[in-house]
């Protein structure tokens, strides 16, 4: 019978650290009457709640039970914000031994819910867990545990989040299904790392298994997970709580068993379980015997193979070689060039006789009867093991790059050498290896070929895990609303990139300035530092959207501060039009100066007197806050008695007819823009302002996108030769 225990079984770091703040809770406390109580289980295992209720810690169900100084120990599941109020009210000390990452998830629901996001989380909605976490965002959070009740959730603008256990399977279904029919939402995959690794290993375990055994808790919603995926990839799948469940003579039928258990499972109740099923298939003690006689007989008859491992007793010690009993017909012997000495090491310092070692056969017979060994080539065999377990479980391999050869170098781990492709020996493009000679570099196995003694290690593997590592560490600690410093790293004709610290964000070219840009490179320059923040990001796409502009007031929301009827101002030219001319104040404000009020004498043609880019002084005549329009004369500014013409007087139905004529023009204009089909913007773009999220304070430039400032200005023009003509 073969017993695979799946990787990654038994307590995970957050019930760990849960039970030993227990623990130290009561050794703290040992010496006083305080009474010591969590609510509900501190874990789901009924075998560790009745242990550390023998040991002083009693469950309750609310903190209205507990009294004025005594200790309730938040469990690893945590709990809705109400709780830690109550709890204070009353004057109770607290415990907080909550899940590092479920602690987390409060976090981003309780922020989000005050950003204005519906918040979803996928997860059983009876689960204390969920409870803890709905409870953060004022019990108003849409909770799913299927894309069924995903089709119910009749809301946008989603903040969505899952419970540390679920399976990774819902969470890709139910997130797909919101993908493809809400808009603007931003999903955090916040499934313990630690469930998704223990998951996986158990599917592992189960497709090489001929029967599964789950060991759980009855309530441990990540153990009936763990059933679930056993259920699902092995014939035979079991969930058990301790060994007296066990399904013995199922399990006597199979030759490979399977084990997983949950994040609440005590290693000895694993252990309790394989030892059960081992003495199934334990022999008598008399058939024992007899075989490990028949075993020491025949050994004693045969001679070990070459390439054999053996292990024998030292019956003599030199500087020169060991001999060792074999307990066969022939001794072995290990001459000195076969140990792996360093400096001015001698055998009879390491080795004594009557002690016992380990070697490789090299030859069953070197000329004089004896046995040839070598404890080298079996330390070379070891050196091959931790390569294997290093290919296999991806781990990192600390290896000397010794001398560069075609395409690459020579790199040794231990006793075994190996190649580094010149491609491999960086994450940026080389084209001498000479840099890297004599260097330790830590890489990853990428290929093992033991029959030849070849392998292939990669240092670039492992500058790229580490990469993605950090990169994962910047995700981690940023989130919507942040404000955050970045570097100007490249223009786009729809928006610049920005460095944030090791990852890219993009600032759209509408969110860089309250003014319309043509191009980036009007408000920003390349290596340029700025502040920014972070108006949406998709973890799934790993795109960030940013905003440079949420950084000012928005002109309008402080027109009052900087600008009065009757003042002064200078500005340049951007627009001319029939009736007048467009002039920014600043960017995102404009203002229009009227034919009427560019100078004392009768203006034909406006081309005639100014030009766009020209810098001009102008009067603020009006300011409509209501319609954010903003009236101005450059004449005020002007001397009348030194004007050359005099502009008569044209009469009411004159006026009135320009009136008619202009605002007929500005409603033909707007009806051709509306007409026009809109530029199709890349597809970056598209994804950067579908994930872009706009303030409430933002409404007006989000209008001004729609509805162009020259248009809206037009109809003030329209409107005030209205005004004059009456």
């Amino acid at each position: 019978m073969i017993i695979k225990l799946a990787e990654h079984s038994g307590f995970c770091f957050g019930v760990k650290e849960a039970l030993k703040k227990a623990e130290q809770t009561i050794k703290d406390n040992s010496e006083n009457n305080i009474r010591i109580y969590t609510c509900g289980p501190l874990i789901h295992n009924k075998t560790v709640t009745d242990e550390l209720q023998g040991k002083g810690i009693h469950i309750i169900n609310s903190p209205e039970e507990a009294e004025e100084g005594d200790i309730i120990i938040v469990r690893s599941h945590g709990e809705p914000e109400e709780f830690y109020k109550k709890a204070k009210k009353r004057k109770i000390q607290i415990v907080d031994a909550t899940c590092p990452f479920v602690k987390r998830i409060h976090q981003l629901v309780c922020e989000a819910k005050k950003q204005g996001f519906n918040i979803v989380v996928i997860g059983d909605r009876s689960h204390p867990e969920v409870i803890g976490i709905n409870g953060w965002c004022d019990n108003k959070a849409f909770i799913v545990s299927s894309t069924e009740e995903a089709k119910k959730v009749d809301a946008d603008r989603l903040f969505i989040v899952a419970q540390t256990t679920i399976t990774e399977e819902l969470f890709s279904e139910i997130i797909a299904y919101f993908q493809n029919e809400k808009k603007g939402i931003i999903v955090h995959n916040t499934i313990c790392h630690a469930t998704k690794e223990r998951q996986k290993s158990c599917m592992e375990t189960a497709i090489d298994s001929d029967l599964m055994v789950i060991i759980g808790g009855s309530d441990s919603s990540n153990s009936k997970k763990l059933y679930e995926i056993a259920n699902k990839y092995c014939n035979k799948a079991y969930f058990i709580e301790n060994k007296e469940s066990l399904p013995l003579k199922e399990v006597e039928k199979c030759n490979r068993i399977g084990i997983s258990a949950g994040a609440s499972t005590p290693e000895r109740i694993i252990k309790e379980v394989i030892a059960t099923m081992s003495e199934l298939h334990t022999e008598t003690k008399e058939d024992s015997l007899m075989h490990d006689l028949m075993d020491e007989i025949e050994k004693s008859l045969r001679l070990p193979r070459s390439g054999e491992i053996v292990t024998g007793e030292i019956i003599q010690v030199t500087n020169k070689e060991i001999i060792v009993n074999l307990g066969c017909k022939k001794d072995g012997i290990i001459p000195k060039d076969e140990f792996a000495l360093e400096g001015d090491q001698e055998l009879t310092n390491l080795y004594k006789e009557g002690g016992e070692i380990q070697a490789k056969v090299l030859k069953t017979d070197d000329g004089d009867g004896n046995i040839l060994l070598s404890k080298k080539k079996l330390e070379v065999n070891e050196h091959w093991d931790e390569i294997n377990n290093a290919l296999e479980n991806k781990s990192v391999v600390n290896v000397k790059v010794v001398k560069e050869v075609k395409g690459g170098v020579i790199a040794v781990f231990k006793e075994v050498s190996g190649f580094i492709p010149l491609s491999q020996l960086s994450d940026k493009f080389i084209e001498k290896a000479d840099e890297f000679i004599g260097k330790t570099l830590p890489s990853k196995v990428t290929r093992i070929d033991q029959k030849r003694n070849k392998v292939v290690f990669s240092h670039k593997a492992y500058l790229s895990e580490e990469r993605q590592k950090k990169v994962q560490e910047i995700w981690d600690s940023l989130k919507v609303g942040d404000n955050v410093d970045g570097i100007v790293m490249r223009f786009t004709d729809y928006g610049a990139f920005v460095d944030i610290g090791g990852i890219d964000g993009l600032l759209h070219i509408s969110e860089i300035s309250w003014g319309k840009l043509k191009h980036p490179q009007e408000a920003l320059k390349i290596g340029e530092k700025i502040n920014v923040k972070i108006l949406s990001m998709n973890t799934e796409k790993g795109k960030i959207s940013l905003g440079l502009k949420q950084n000012t007031p928005e002109p309008w929301s402080v027109i009052d501060d900087n600008y009065h009827v009757g003042q002064i101002i200078e500005g340049k030219i951007v627009q001319l039009k029939d009736y007048g001319a467009f002039m920014e104040l600043e960017p995102g404000l404009d203002g229009l100066v009227h034919i009427s009020e560019i100078a004392y004498k009768r203006v034909m043609n406006i081309a005639d007197e100014i030009s766009v880019g020209q810098t001009i002084t102008a009067k603020i005549l009006e300011i409509d806050k209501e319609r954010k329009r903003i009236s101005l004369s450059i004449k005020e500014t002007l001397d009348n008695s030194k004007s050359e013409e005099t502009t008569p007087p044209e009469d009411a139905a004159t006026v009135e007819e320009k009136a008619a004529s202009a605002e007929e023009l500005v409603a033909e204009e707007a009806e051709e823009r509306e007409a026009a089909p809109a530029e199709e913007a890349p597809v970056l773009e598209e994804e950067a302002s579908a994930s872009t999220t706009t303030p409430p304070d933002e409404a007006f430039s989000i209008e001004a996108e729609a509805v162009p400032a020259d248009e809206m200005n037009e109809t003030a023009s329209a409107e005030e030769e209205v005004k004059l003509a009456e």
